[in-house]
């Protein structure tokens, strides 16, 4: 077994893993920094952002104004004091990201352009292109190259952390080109290994995207908070879930049913055209979309595909300059895989998994239950997202979050006492390297790893979809309990060693069940609607009994154990989310009685 002594180790080289490794060189240049991914940077799932990064720059928005959006948006189930935190961050870092270099657009007198998102009600959403996400990316690793203490470990798969007495002390990796094990010995250790939009069978999610850290996190002892708020995005592209951005419908774009008819207007979205407030009901935020989608599907409106049902996006009426400019990526796609000319015609799409809301359990300084260990981005849970994330806030979180993990992670391995039980940590990192042997040793085949995910995928979909309800909740859980007694029969048609991704996916497959069970027995749980989390047989939110984070606790062959976190409220007390007209009516009736 390999050992690297480090003093902080990042697990996921994506925009928090990367950010986070920059602020550790940043304030601790002393301290060296070992960066373990999954994949080389570049092909870290923040390189599929295309929509923007929130951030008030605009002369008519406020903190206060970002802050109102995010939290009702988020259902009220946001922590407040963290959500004042990001928002008053966020152009700060925003602006840091420009000074290294990455290129936002620009407005004709050369400040930084923005776009409306769906759910905030003032622009304020940062951009470069639709390619935001592959520009911070990249400027973020860029970046990181000033800094010697940083030192790069790609493709190595993270396998256990090591946890001793409530202290964090490393992770242990497989060298995904050798299958040789890897002990990393750390101070502190953040993860920033993303989501785990795989346990469903379409998303816009990348395929390293298993919930490798939170599962890790889950079994060392850490809770997973509000793992049945689940973000489907409104415009995949049908088969491949490939996702057209959110700025489609920012820079104007329609959604429409198989009538052609603008159907956003009978679900509490607004009118056709903007309102005096810009709040235009293809702005809606992503939860109110996706479930309009389903209704219109159960009347029968929307049209068929090879690859199930659709509706229309429709952005003909922009004109091809408009969509060069500010859409080339989404027209290069749309033709690409849908033989659908945005200029020409409407493009098919239908909701698709994006993006999890929970993750786990930090607190606003991305602290862990256990001393040492930090996490940020996708995995973690601060939690500024609520019950439903508003585009372009993850962009702006991996960056604001990510920084704050370094900065305490930096402080806490410089403070911290020498550990003193090398003993107890090598026993744990061979354990887990037996428990990677046994694998190999196992000799009968019993079960299909693909078969087993694919029965998950569908079991999740069905169970734990847009909309949901008890019975059906049921059955997937016992699925997934099934399934997890069944995985041991999982066994290697490839013995080798050198990119074993046979291994890989027997591991994949162990963390996507753990991660898929604690959002299942959370969703069952809490018998109430709130953002995404749409219950049938519970159609109300219930703010005396749910205005709470949910927390599922780790307990090995059994169901997990879910308890109650009380939500952080400072100034916005829970209130009715209303967009378009009926937030209007609202409005002025206040201004009247004003």
């Amino acid at each position: 077994m390999q050992v690297v002594e480090t003093d902080v180790a990042v697990i996921g080289a994506g925009g928090a893993g990367l950010r986070a490794a920059i602020a550790v060189a940043e304030t601790a240049p002393d301290l060296d920094v070992a960066v373990v991914s999954k994949v080389l940077p570049m092909r870290s799932h923040t390189v599929a952002a295309e929509g923007g990064a929130a951030g008030v720059i605009r002369g008519e928005d406020s903190l206060d104004a970002h802050f109102d959006d995010t939290v009702s948006g988020g259902d009220w189930l946001c922590d407040q004091d963290a959500v004042e935190l990001f928002v008053e961050d966020a152009p700060k870092q925003l602006t840091r990201l420009e000074h290294w270099g990455c290129p936002w657009s620009r407005t004709p007198e050369g400040g930084v352009n923005t776009r409306p998102f769906g759910g905030m009600k003032i622009e304020r959403t940062w951009f470069a292109a639709d390619k935001s996400g592959f520009h911070i990316l990249h400027t973020l690793f860029q970046t990181s190259l000033k800094y010697p203490s940083i030192k790069r470990f790609d493709e190595f798969f993270s396998a256990e952390l090591l946890v001793d007495e409530g202290r964090v002390a490393g992770v242990v990796a497989i060298e995904v080109r050798t299958g040789e094990i890897w002990c990393f010995k750390a101070k502190s250790v953040i993860i920033a290994s993303g989501g785990a939009g795989k346990v469903y069978p379409f998303t816009t999610n990348g395929a390293i995207k298993t919930g490798d850290g939170m599962a890790m996190a889950y079994r060392a002892g850490v809770p997973l908070k509000d793992m049945e708020f689940v973000q489907y995005h409104p415009t995949g592209l049908p088969g491949t879930g490939i996702l057209l951005t959110e700025g489609c419908r920012g820079e104007g774009g329609y959604l429409t049913n198989k009538h052609g008819y603008r159907y956003l207007q009978d679900y509490g979205l607004g009118p056709p055209e903007p309102s005096p407030r810009k709040k235009a009901m293809e702005l809606g935020p992503r939860d109110r979309l996706s479930q309009a989608f389903w209704h219109e599907m159960q009347k029968g409106n929307t049209i068929d595909t090879p690859y199930g049902e659709a509706i229309n996006l429709d952005l003909r009426h922009l004109g091809e300059d408009k969509i060069n400019e500010r859409l080339p990526f989404v027209r290069d796609l749309a033709t690409s895989y849908m033989r659908a000319d945005p200029v020409h015609v409407p493009v098919p799409v239908r909701p698709v998994v994006h993006y999890m809301m929970g993750g786990i359990h930090t607190d606003i300084d991305a602290r862990t239950s256990i001393e040492g260990l930090f996490a940020a981005g996708e995995c973690a849970a601060v939690s500024i997202n609520g019950a439903n994330r508003l585009g372009s806030n993850s962009l702006t979180e991996l960056l604001v979050f990510g920084d704050r993990a370094g900065k305490h992670a930096a402080q806490f391995a410089r403070e911290a006492a020498p550990a003193d039980n090398a003993a107890r940590i090598d026993a744990q990192a061979e354990d887990c390297a037996r428990k990677i042997e046994n694998i190999y040793a196992r000799e009968e085949r019993k079960e299909s790893t693909a078969e087993l995910r694919r029965t998950m995928a569908d079991a999740m979909e069905e169970g734990c979809g847009i909309y949901r309800d008890e019975g059906r909740i049921r059955s997937t859980c016992e699925t997934l309990a099934d399934l997890r007694h069944r995985l041991p029969g999982t066994a290697l048609k490839d013995k080798s060693k050198v990119f074993n991704t046979d291994l890989l996916s027997i591991l994949e497959l162990e963390n996507m069940l753990e991660v898929a069970e604690s959002l299942a027995h959370s969703a069952y749980a809490r018998s109430e609607s709130r953002g995404s989390h749409q219950r049938l047989d519970h159609t109300g939110r219930d703010d005396d009994t749910f205005l709470k984070h949910s927390m599922a606790h780790y307990r090995g062959d059994q169901a997990p154990e879910i308890g109650y976190l009380d939500v952080v409220i400072t100034k916005s007390p829970p209130g009715e989310r209303l967009y378009g007209g009926a937030a209007d009516a609202k409005a002025q009736k206040v201004e009247a009685a004003e």
